[in-house]
């Protein structure tokens, strides 16, 4: 093919080799996101997914976590003609050309890669750039063939909600002290979510995924709290407040990576720019104590969320000490 004629996620390739291997984009330095491509050069998602796959099998891409898709370190220098190979008429790596891609290319197709793709989009892009389009075009296969093994979007998100929440397990003697259990529970809660910080999205209190690996967290506070005096109602709405404050905080890092994203600046960039409002803030007479608390910080207040986890974690259980210990009635509801 000619690079007119070549399908569009080959230019567009193409086009961020060049800027690789040029040095306009330099390594660890993100290049732009799915989400990115598909507007700047007008093409769906799934497209833009296979933009990124393709230089990815060259080496020259990788993904980071809640980064997003970088360049690797060591790019290496121009890529070969990516083209199709002579005297033939189909694509040389069907993990690229999903389009073509027939029953050789679905055999190795199961819902566990399924679901490991789709985790990885997420953690790399976040929810808005995941589809099912995309995840075909990640795996290489055809647009529809994961519907064979997944009905819908929404079972897709169960699945993958399930399986973050099942990469940590607890141990079979528990530490000595409901305290201690809930702190480990609540830490191990904390330590998903950041790995994951989509996971924080899908779920609400009023509306809770009904999953067997949550259910496992929930199992842990819930034996913690068992035969120390508190009714059946207590020993709920203890799990649950325990549970809405952690995923309440970590909902914060999948709507910081959203705001990077949109805007391209870090979070202290956007402070920096915020800075002429915050003056007339801190300058009105309307916010003494405010004021004063922030003139108190030599170097600013620094907001960290694994600090002020700690912070609420601590002062949560300081608060049910005496209700799980016996000191304090459970206030009846209204």
């Amino acid at each position: 093919m000619t690079p007119e004629t070549d399908p569009p996620f080959r230019r567009i390739a193409a086009e961020l080799r060049r800027r690789i291997t040029e040095g306009e984009l330099a390594p660890g330095q993100r290049v732009p996101s799915t989400r990115r491509i598909a507007e700047e050069w007008g093409v769906a998602l799934a497209t833009a997914t296979k933009v990124l796959t393709t230089l990815s099998l060259e080496g020259l891409v990788e993904s980071r976590p809640r980064v997003g898709t970088v360049v690797a370190p060591a790019a290496g220098p121009p890529a070969p003609d990516r083209g199709r190979p002579r005297n033939q008429g189909s694509d040389p790596a069907p993990v690229i050309g999903a389009e073509q891609d027939g029953p050789e290319g679905d055999q190795d197709l199961t819902r566990a890669r399924i679901v490991r793709a789709a985790v990885e989009i997420a953690d790399a892009e976040g929810l808005a750039a995941l589809s099912m389009r995309g995840v075909a075009a990640r795996l290489g296969v055809a647009a529809m063939s994961p519907y064979r093994y997944v009905g819908s979007k929404e079972e897709l998100l169960l699945l993958m909600a399930d399986a973050a929440f099942g990469e940590a397990a607890y141990p079979a003697v528990p530490p000595e002290g409901w305290r201690a259990q809930l702190e480990l529970g609540a830490r191990t809660l904390w330590s998903l979510f950041r790995r994951h910080p989509w996971l924080a999205q899908l779920g609400s209190l009023t509306r809770p995924l009904l999953l067997p690996n949550l259910m496992v967290h929930a199992e842990w506070a819930l034996r913690a709290l068992d035969g120390r005096g508190l009714d059946a109602r207590a020993m709920l709405d203890v799990h649950v407040l325990l549970y809405g404050y952690v995923e309440g905080i970590a909902a914060n890092l999948e709507r910081e990576a959203q705001a990077e994203a949109a805007t391209g600046l870090s979070e202290d960039e956007w402070m920096d720019r915020q800075a002429p409002a915050f003056r007339a803030i801190t300058s009105s007479p309307r916010y003494p104590v405010f004021s004063r608390l922030v003139q108190s910080f030599e170097g600013g207040y620094d907001l960290d969320l694994d600090t002020l986890f700690e912070f609420g974690l601590r002062s949560l259980l300081d608060g049910l000490t005496g209700l799980v210990e016996g000191r304090t009635e459970p206030r009846a509801p209204r």
